[in-house]
């Protein structure tokens, strides 16, 4: 998949998140979300900061924050939500087409993009289809990577398997399951692992 490709998917799926958040009660963006620490609104609210961001923006806000990422976050997630949830989801709807990011790789935003709509569908009980392709590329950045979420060390000696399309990764107990699931666990997310099997699970368990 080439880079010029996963803008569009971001964009595809951005859509397809706005399309199911459109019907929610109020008290359904209060929902605690996968995301620790936010709910529903909270974490649609950072995912318009993150569309919005530019490189310049980012380094601006993060020394106004004391250099503090999750400050720096938090900061940006409490303007987003500062009005009410339609105002949330107006903003992250004007937001959809952008391709404007802070820096780094433009994986990086395809998982973002796909691991925090679900940290929002899988509370509220919305299925949906991920397209495979973009969740192993996804799996593919998160498993060489720490930034952030710590994903390579969450891993590390484990055998990861998806069950539903073709991608598998490292060595050693094996941990195997949906991709999403798979990309969900390894970005910490402890929900994801009633969906895994394999001896591996535990361990896995134990780094969350």
């Amino acid at each position: 998949m080439a880079e010029s490709s996963v803008w569009p998917i971001i964009h595809a799926e951005r859509q397809a998140l706005a399309k199911d958040l459109a019907g929610l009660r109020d008290e359904q963006w209060k929902i605690p979300s996968l995301c620790a620490g936010w709910n529903v609104q909270q974490v649609l609210g950072h995912m318009t900061a993150t569309a919005q961001m530019t490189p310049l923006r980012f380094f601006t806000g993060l020394a106004k924050s004391g250099f503090r990422f999750t400050a720096m976050a938090e900061k940006n997630v409490a303007k987003q939500t500062a009005g009410s949830p339609a105002d949330t989801l107006a903003a992250f709807t004007r937001a959809i087409d952008a391709t404007t990011a802070p820096p780094g790789p433009v994986d990086s935003w395809l998982g973002e993009t796909i691991v925090h709509s679900e940290d929002i569908r899988r509370p509220l009980g919305i299925a949906h289809d991920y397209p495979p392709q973009a969740c192993a590329r996804v799996a593919d950045f998160y498993k060489r990577s720490n930034l952030l979420i710590g994903a390579k060390n969450r891993i590390a000696g484990l055998a990861l398997s998806a069950t539903d399309t073709d991608w598998s990764a490292g060595t050693g107990p094996t941990v195997s399951g949906p991709i999403l699931s798979l990309v969900m666990a390894m970005t910490g997310r402890a929900a994801a692992l009633a969906d895994l099997t394999g001896d591996g699970v535990t361990i896995l368990r134990d780094r969350m």
